[in-house]
């Protein structure tokens, strides 16, 4: 079973840095993309960043300029360095994986989807 663990979150002063890692266990394949979503109070889960295992990136508007994600030297590892952080970055952030695997000689494939349980990011003022 594919397990996504998240570290790195805590409390921080606006102006401050953080950064996030996410490991990836239980699987031999190289995840596709890998990426960075979070959930404030009362809001819907958004995207912050994205990377695919060709290192493209993509990030939400609101964090340009200020985050960076990448992709680890390990298999399956991903950093979100966060710079910069504001009051509204706060949030439970999430590590996601996702792709499209071969599962047979026919060449059927099937998706994948994984979520790890969140780590609690909260920048004060």
């Amino acid at each position: 079973q594919v397990q996504l663990v998240e570290s790195g979150g805590g409390l921080v002063q606006a102006g401050g840095s953080l950064r996030l890692s996410c490991a990836a266990s239980g699987t031999k394949f190289s995840i596709d993309e890998m990426g960075w979503y979070r959930q404030a109070p009362g809001l819907q889960r958004e995207l912050v960043a994205r990377i695919t295992s060709g290192s493209s990136t993509d990030y939400t508007d609101s964090v340009k300029g200020r985050f960076t994600i990448s992709r680890g030297y390990a298999r399956n590892t991903v950093y979100l360095q966060m710079n910069s952080l504001k009051p509204e970055d706060t949030a439970v952030y999430y590590c996601n994986g996702r792709g499209r695997r071969v599962v047979n000689v026919e060449g059927a494939t099937v998706e994948y989807d994984y979520w790890g349980q969140g780590t609690q990011v909260t920048v004060s003022s």
